[in-house]
């Protein structure tokens, strides 16, 4: 092998160490930032009660929706459900840290009636909602 090949080899492994480590550093991190939002699609409401919220999000005909605390890290009783008109409801309830959901379905132009609950506090839509 001549030294042309060796450098070129050397500065290929290189450049492969240093995108590794850079992803092993970015990874967590863009994974930390994108757990809240574990629904597909764009965020098109959100409704705040006193322990928390509950975000709403839209991919096509679909509609996700996922609760999260105001103060996440302890275990807590949380809720949501997501009713399209006509039909069961969706619900994911537990004992959770971050957030309960995401729970998602196929709502057309269907009207939906929407829950969620942290520890004492909750939401409810109190009628169908169109989005």
């Amino acid at each position: 092998m001549d030294s042309g090949a060796i450098r070129r080899r050397a500065t290929t492994l290189l450049a492969v160490l240093t995108a590794s480590g850079l992803l092993a550093v970015a990874g967590p991190a863009a994974e930390a930032m994108a757990a809240p939002s574990s629904c597909a699609g764009h965020k098109v409401r959100t409704y705040t009660f006193s322990t928390g919220s509950v975000k709403i999000y839209k991919s096509g005909n679909y509609l996700c929706a996922i609760t999260v605390p105001k103060r996440p890290g302890a275990r807590q009783s949380m809720m949501v459900s997501l009713q399209v008109r006509g039909f069961e409801p969706v619900v994911d309830k537990g004992r959770f840290t971050r957030h309960a959901g995401p729970v998602r379905t196929y709502a057309g132009h269907r009207k939906v009636w929407i829950k969620g609950s942290v520890g004492r506090g909750s939401y409810d839509s109190h009628g169908w909602k169109r989005f």
